[in-house]
C-alpha cells in the first residue's frame, strides 16, 4: 500500500482517510466525509486504498465503486465535486501559493527543480498540507519524507 511515512501513525487500521485515497477522491470527483470512511468495513478501505484511478475507466469505475459501498452503509451517494482539469499537483512548473507560504512558515523555500521531481501524489499531500485550516504539523515531516530538507 502506498501510504507516507507521515501517516503511519493512523494508517494501520486506516482509521483515517490516507492521502492516496484523498488524492483518488479528488480525481474522480466524490467529497468521502470521515463519518463515511468509518461506516466502511476494512476491506473496503483496503479496496479504495489499492483501486486503481489513473484512465478515464478507471476514475469511472472507482467513483462508481465508491459510491456504491457509501449507498450500501448510508443510504445515499456522498457528494460530489468538480474535478479540476488542471490539478495544481499535476503541475511540476508552478509551486502553489500556499505550498510556498506554509514552506516560509518553517523558513524554507522549495525550488522548482524540487518541486518538478516530486511525483504528483506528494505534490498532492504537500498542497493538502499546506491548506489553511487544516491541521498543518505533518508538513515538515512531508518535507522531509520528501527529502525537500
Amino acid at each position: 500500500m502506498a501510504f507516507f511515512d507521515f501517516e503511519q501513525d493512523f494508517v494501520a487500521a486506516l482509521r483515517c482517510i490516507p492521502m492516496v485515497v484523498r488524492f483518488k477522491l479528488d480525481t474522480c470527483g466524490v467529497k468521502l466525509k470521515l463519518e463515511h470512511w468509518h461506516q466502511l468495513s476494512l476491506a473496503e478501505r483496503e479496496a479504495l486504498v489499492m483501486g486503481p484511478c489513473e484512465t478515464a475507466a478507471e476514475i469511472a469505475a472507482y467513483r462508481e465503486a465508491l459510491q456504491a459501498c457509501v449507498i450500501h452503509h448510508n443510504g445515499e451517494p456522498a457528494k460530489t465535486l468538480e474535478i479540476d482539469p488542471h490539478p495544481p499537483w499535476l503541475n511540476g512548473d508552478e509551486i502553489p501559493d500556499a505550498v510556498v507560504a506554509q514552506a516560509a512558515k518553517f523558513n524554507l523555500t522549495l525550488t522548482m527543480a524540487q518541486w518538478h521531481h516530486l511525483t504528483p501524489l506528494q505534490r498532492f499531500a504537500l498542497l493538502k498540507l499546506s491548506r489553511p485550516g487544516h491541521e498543518n504539523r505533518n508538513f515538515r515531516p512531508a518535507l522531509g519524507e520528501f527529502g525537500l530538507i
